[in-house]
This record gives structure tokens, C-alpha cells and sequence, in this order.
């Protein structure tokens, strides 16, 4: 039974009259009973239409019955249904989660260390990002998937950025082979020079400022690249420190060639400057791309997708993880752990890659080779570079790591990096922003 739509008062009810299921991890085709799962409606619609074909495949050679739905984000729809699952005790036997969500529900979820260990066994590790957000006090709580997974490198117009800054990102980093010849000199340094450029030619960097996750991913890389952390791994608060005095020092030369809107950035607003000419360069996964492939396709023929600038301590990229958990109230249990484990393969994973056009990012290094990036096109091999591969001497990364999760979460949400960003936009002086930092994470941690 696959279903497109739930509602909240539905979601209470899921689970409710549940058949009794099979309390032995049955592994075979000779499996029975009934598994729901709750997954992420992807703004590429084939995507479900391939996710649906392959859960009817495993439902039918493990004779379960799987109940799928698929929820969008729109507002807070995803979210709200999840925390009335796991208020509720009741509801889907799986739930599609988001960055911070493992962590918001650690006392809910059941461990998968089993299923996990499986699949990197099989196809070699991840990364410690996902290991981040997957796992609690040693134990995975979560199977990290490539639906929804993202990253936010630079996505710049090709045309702009030769004329207007002399980067030739397409010879700087090509479609093919496991070389950057441009990756050296791509330092947040030149970055600078180029947003001067470009914002003097009318096409600014469209990187914002607001609270929104594009504006704190970015933030949170470019401090990483500064070794600029707010809070460290033990909960200590270290804002007031030469690093975090450093990126200052940067960002208050570049915001002054960022958009004069760049603090009301909402998560739409990059990709309507890339799409409707506005903007040389944005951090963002393909999905500007795929629009304007459609809507504007001279600008799609004339996009590049390539690594993030590196500073003194590296090149970070802003990285957003989904994950699959299973409720320790679900009702199968089993049959829960089989569906994510097939799903998960990798001739599944590639099928769902295609449908979406590249969007999705694998969660397991050794899948970072599939087709579709090198044959996207126009122009052809824009998306070679989008996923990390190893010759990018890229970290994965999110924003506020590596502070405790409980105490990370509040400074993503908050905005707190780009907030900082905006008051020296606005005039304020290095030492205030510090010290205003300093006290919102003195509360957090209360």
C-alpha cells in the first residue's frame, strides 16, 4: 500500500490497529507481517515514483506488506507529524529524519548498529560527519541515507566568473579524471578577490546571511576553514579566541560584497538570484540547476558546479545529512532493519541517484562514482565535481560541529555564525560581536 499524503491526525492513529508481527529477524523471502515507513517527498518527483517501485520489490520477494508515505516540508509538515510519532508512541515503524533530528529523538530511536555495520562492511566507511549526526554514545541510531543528502559547494556561472573575476572554473576543475588543477589556488582568499569583481559587474556572490540552513551551512564551512570554532567537542565555550578574531577579520572584508539583502536570505532566495541571472556564484546543492534547466536553460548550459574555497586549517563543505530511523515503538522491528538494509544497496541507491538527476549524495565514499555526474549535462560533467570526492581534499562537514550535539543544535538553529556576519555588516565592531556571541552560548549551554 503506498500512500502520497498523511496528515497529523492520521500519524496518531498509525500503528493503532497494527496486526501482530513476527517477533523473530526472519531474513529470508518467507518473511510476513507489515512494515510502514515515513519518507521525504523529494522535490524530484521521479524519485518517489523509483523509491515506490523498489519497496513493492522488497515487499513482495519478503512477503511484507509495506505501507509507504511520502511527506513534504512545507510548513514544518515533516517535523510536526515526526514529534507527534514520537509523543504519541505510535505511528510509522521508520521515519525519514533530518540533520539534527537523531539527536532531538535519541531516547526514541533503536539502535541499528547491526544494519549499519553491514552495509559499511560491504561498501567501506563514511564519514565522520554522518557518524556525527547518526550516532550517541557509541551506538548508531539511525541508517544514513542518500535521499535527501546533500552538499553546498559552489555552483557559479561559467560565463561571469571568466569575464568578470578570470576564474575559468571549467579548466580549473574538469569533468573527468581525479585531478583539480585549480584546487591549490582556490582559497577563500580568491574568493574574495573574485566576489570584488563580480560585484562591481552587477552579479554579486548570493551568500546570505539570515538564519536559514544555506546561510548557516556556508557560515559554519567558512569558519571551519578558519578553524574558528564557537564551542569545542567538550561543551567549552571558545568564541573569544585568535581563529574566531580571524574570520572576522574575513568576513568583515567580504559582506561588504554580498547582496544588500543578504541578512533577509531565506533558503529560496540564492537559487532566484542564480536562476534569474542576478548572481555569479551560490553554495548550493544542483536543484538551482535543474530549474533553470526548464525555466532558463542559457543559464543552466552556463553552470559549473565545483569544491569550496579552503583557509589556514582546510577546505570544509557544508554537508546535509538524512537519515532512516526505526521508533523503538515500532511494530516490526525486522522487517524494519530488512527494508532500510535493501534499500540501501547499491544498484538501489544508483537507481534513485538517476531518477533525481544527481541530487542525492551517498553516504558511503565508495558510491561517489555513479554515472550521473560525469553524463549531467549542459553542459556536460556539471556535476562531476558536486559530490566530495577524495581528490578534493574536502572535509564533509556541519555547521557547529565539533561541539555536543545538544549544544550544536542550538547554535545551527539560531543562526549563530551568520548572524555574527550580519552585525559586522551592519557596523559593529569585532569585540561586540564576540562578546554578544559569547552570551548566547553561555545560554544555550544553561
Amino acid at each position: 500500500m503506498l500512500n502520497n499524503k498523511v496528515s497529523r491526525r492520521k500519524a496518531l492513529k498509525l500503528g493503532a490497529a497494527a496486526s501482530v508481527l513476527p517477533l523473530v529477524h526472519i531474513r529470508t523471502a518467507g518473511a510476513a507481517g507489515q512494515v510502514s515507513i515515513a519518507l521525504w517527498d523529494h522535490w524530484v518527483q521521479q524519485g518517489n515514483g523509483v523509491m515506490k517501485e523498489q519497496i513493492a520489490k522488497f515487499a513482495d520477494q519478503n512477503k511484507v506488506e509495506v505501507k509507504a508515505d511520502f511527506i513534504g516540508s512545507a510548513n514544518g509538515q515533516i517535523l510536526m507529524i515526526e514529534n507527534a510519532e514520537a509523543q504519541a508512541k505510535a505511528g510509522h515503524d521508520i521515519y525519514a529524519l533530518s540533520v539534527w533530528e537523531v539527536h532531538n529523538h535519541v531516547d526514541d530511536l533503536e539502535p541499528v548498529d547491526d544494519v549499519v555495520g553491514r552495509l559499511i562492511g560491504k561498501f567501506g566507511p563514511t564519514n565522520a560527519a554522518v557518524e556525527y549526526l547518526c550516532k550517541s554514545k557509541g551506538h548508531w541510531l539511525a541508517v544514513p541515507s542518500s535521499s535527501g543528502t546533500q552538499t553546498k559547494g559552489c555552483e557559479g556561472r561559467i560565463s561571469i566568473l571568466k569575464e568578470a573575476a578570470g576564474l575559468d572554473v571549467v579548466s580549473m576543475f574538469p569533468a573527468g579524471g581525479q585531478t583539480c588543477p585549480g584546487l591549490e589556488s582556490w582559497t577563500y582568499e580568491a574568493m574574495l578577490k573574485a566576489a570584488e569583481a563580480c560585484h562591481k559587474a552587477g552579479k554579486p556572490f548570493a551568500f546570505g546571511l539570515g538564519t536559514t540552513a544555506d546561510s548557516v551551512d556556508w557560515a559554519g564551512s567558512l569558519f571551519a576553514a578558519y578553524g574558528a570554532e564557537l564551542v569545542n567537542a567538550k561543551g567549552e565555550i571558545t568564541v573569544n579566541s585568535d581563529n574566531v578574531r580571524q574570520v572576522l577579520d574575513y568576513a568583515q572584508r567580504l559582506v561588504k560584497f554580498l547582496p544588500p539583502n543578504a541578512v533577509s536570505y531565506d533558503d529560496a532566495s540564492n537559487n532566484r538570484a542564480l536562476i534569474s541571472g542576478q548572481s555569479a556564484l551560490i553554495l548550493n546543492p544542483p536543484s538551482p540547476w535543474a530549474v533553470a534547466l526548464k525555466d532558463a536553460p542559457a543559464i543552466a548550459a552556463d553552470t559549473w558546479h565545483f569544491p569550496s574555497p579552503s583557509g589556514p586549517k582546510g577546505r570544509f563543505l557544508p554537508y546535509l545529512p538524512y537519515m532512516w530511523g526505526i521508533w523503538n515503538f515500532a511494530k516490526n522491528k525486522p522487517a524494519a532493519k530488512d527494508l532500510l538494509e535493501y534499500l540501501m544497496q547499491r544498484e538501489n541507491v544508483e537507481a534513485r541517484e538517476n531518477a533525481v538527476l544527481g541530487f542525492d549524495i551517498p553516504p558511503f565514499t565508495s558510491m561517489l562514482d555513479f554515472k550521473v555526474w560525469e553524463t549531467a549535462e549542459p553542459p556536460k560533467g556539471t556535476l562531476y565535481n558536486y559530490p566530495n570526492h577524495p581528490w578534493h581534499k574536502q572535509t564533509a562537514q556541519v555547521a557547529a560541529m565539533p561541539a555536543p550535539p545538544e549544544i550544536a543544535v542550538r547554535i545551527y538553529n539560531q543562526g549563530i555564525m551568520p548572524t555574527m556576519m550580519a552585525k559586522l555588516l551592519s557596523g559593529q565592531k569585532i569585540p561586540d560581536v564576540i562578546t554578544w556571541a559569547a552570551g548566547e552560548l553561555e545560554a544555550f549551554k544553561r
